[in-house]
């Protein structure tokens, strides 16, 4: 009975370690995510090229010079070897070298601003962090949703990023390149799905009470698919005009997904701008400006 434990608890971890990696960084399905993936397969073969002889060589010097081996003689009698320099200081340099050279290429090659190269036009999308929830305003359709992010599988996605309230940071983990959005200020994000289905999305920056339900969906399927959505959502019943966003600005952690049948025209520049108003904060709870944490002891 003993002898099955370590088998079934491999086994579980086994089981597990799948359904953990297909919604990370190591199972993307996009161009942009496939070569973060590379980048950081390539930084750890890197490292583990010093990494892995440095605690082979531990492991054998410390076997060989064990207190029990008396073949063993230590050769310490020396005060200098330019062999020795040579490898000490060559193996580090090369791995910084390399390390740098891989952050250097990719660096330019990833720029988030950088259109992706593709026969197909992108896809226009305007993203705003709110307290707490995401608003995605698709301006060529003239249509807006909350918490869900429906794109065409193949077709470049030009992101354009803004937050109405605290800092945040826009991540899905299988599309890749996660970037800050802040208050008063646009980022350009191009990303791209290649695979249909349902990606999860998330806030990656601590931003108050609701920050743990702060979480979106990017579903991405075919042109038809994302045409039917388009068309279901100038169904729908709301429409996204200042008063409409004036309820959204408001602290909420209603993490429902619902779509805007239309959108008032220049919405997200009069956010990115500060023409709208901020993010009102919390509505109850706050303390007094005068208040003193040491006031009645």
């Amino acid at each position: 009975m003993n002898r099955r434990r370590p088998r079934l608890a491999a086994s579980a971890v086994f089981a597990i370690v799948p359904g953990v990696c297909t919604a990370s960084v190591l199972d993307p399905v996009g161009p942009v995510g496939i070569a973060e993936r590379t980048i950081l397969l390539d930084s750890l073969a890197i490292m583990l090229a010093i990494v892995v002889p440095t605690i082979v060589a531990t492991l054998a010097f410390a076997y060989w010079y064990r207190a029990s081996n008396s073949r063993a003689r230590y050769m310490g009698e020396w005060a200098y070897s330019g062999r020795l320099e040579l490898i000490v200081w060559a193996i580090p340099a090369l791995v910084v070298l390399f390390l740098g050279g891989i952050a250097w290429l990719s660096s330019h090659r990833l720029d988030p601003a950088q259109p992706l190269d593709s026969p197909n036009r992108p896809l226009e999308i305007q993203v705003v962090s709110l307290d707490w929830r995401w608003l995605f305003i698709y301006p060529e359709q003239n249509v807006a949703s909350i918490n869900e992010l429906v794109v065409p599988v193949g077709v470049p996605l030009h992101l354009r990023i803004t937050s109405a309230t605290v800092m945040n940071v826009f991540f899905v983990p299988r599309l890749g390149s996660e970037i800050y959005c802040m208050n008063g200020m646009v980022t350009q994000l191009n990303l791209q799905a290649d695979k249909a289905g349902t990606y999860p999305g998330l806030s990656a920056n601590f931003s108050g009470d609701g920050f743990s339900g702060m979480h979106f969906e990017v579903r991405a399927g075919t042109a038809q698919e994302f045409a039917d959505w388009v068309a279901a959502a100038r169904r729908a019943n709301a429409s996204l005009d200042d008063a409409a966003y004036g309820q959204l600005r408001r602290q909420s952690e209603d993490a429902r997904i619902y779509a805007y049948r239309q959108v008032r025209s220049g919405l997200f520049e009069d956010i990115a701008s500060g023409k709208l108003p901020p993010g009102e904060g919390p509505q109850t709870g706050s303390p007094a400006a005068q208040v003193s944490p040491r006031e009645g002891q």
